[in-house]
């Protein structure tokens, strides 16, 4: 067995499409007409016909899971969020975790959790151009100075 993805439900497939690829730069693998899958990620209009389930069953907001995707450039997709008009932010914006990684959450169109954290290699990187040393970084990030040089070669 071979794990595929998840679909979210979506209200306008046309308008949801239009927002996962303008802001992720995602393209369609295969469009069905009320699903498009960009390999990975599926959405679905009419997502009660495809469950078999009433329409008010289909949860907007449910807050029990996310999209999570990662980014190299995280300052200029911040950037990128602020440039929009049609972002609602989960929280006060920009969160750091304790091991140095930033990320932000907000959701979709259709209510669905987003979060886009900082790429790990890019969080060392930023510590490295800091000026702290591998050592330094290990201990902030709470990892070896193996795991850091493995996620520098990934």
């Amino acid at each position: 067995m071979k794990y595929q993805g998840v679909c979210i439900a979506v209200k306008d497939l046309k308008h949801s499409r239009k927002f996962y690829q303008d802001l992720f730069d995602l393209e369609v693998y295969q469009d069905y007409g009320i699903n498009v899958s960009f390999g990975g990620l599926s959405l679905q209009q009419d997502f009660d016909w495809l469950l078999d389930i009433p329409k008010e069953r289909v949860l907007k907001q449910s807050h029990n899971m996310e999209l999570y995707f990662e980014e190299d450039d995280f300052d200029k997709f911040i950037e990128k969020l602020e440039q929009r008009n049609d972002i609602k932010y989960l929280g006060e914006g920009v969160k750091e975790a304790n091991w140095g990684q930033r990320s932000i959450r907000f959701y979709d169109l259709d209510g669905h959790v987003i979060e886009v954290g900082e790429n790990m290699k890019m969080v060392i990187k930023r510590f490295l151009n800091m000026g702290m040393s591998m050592a330094e970084t290990s201990k902030r990030m709470e990892v070896s100075i193996t795991d850091l040089e493995t996620l520098l070669h990934s």
